[in-house]
């Protein structure tokens, strides 16, 4: 295999193995407020679920295990 593809697979194996693990964040947030008894609308929970940032996912996976709404934890999403 050239450098070049090996490269590029590396970086494309990379990106995946991020996906997973924001995907896998937002889903413990989800998670957080499902097992706290907070409802999720389907906006809150399509935007946690777009969520790449894994800063951001950890701050509202914070916020989720102390918070009384959805709008808490998402920076006051009405």
């Amino acid at each position: 295999m050239s450098a070049e593809i090996r490269a590029w697979f590396e970086d494309y194996q990379q990106k995946l193995r991020a996906e997973a693990r924001a995907e896998e964040a937002a889903r413990a947030v989800l998670t957080a407020l499902r097992v706290r008894g907070i409802a999720v609308p389907d906006v809150a929970r399509e935007r946690i679920l777009a969520e790449k940032d894994p800063e951001t996912l950890e701050r509202w996976l914070e916020r989720a295990i102390v918070a009384a709404s959805v709008a808490e934890v998402l920076d006051g999403l009405s």
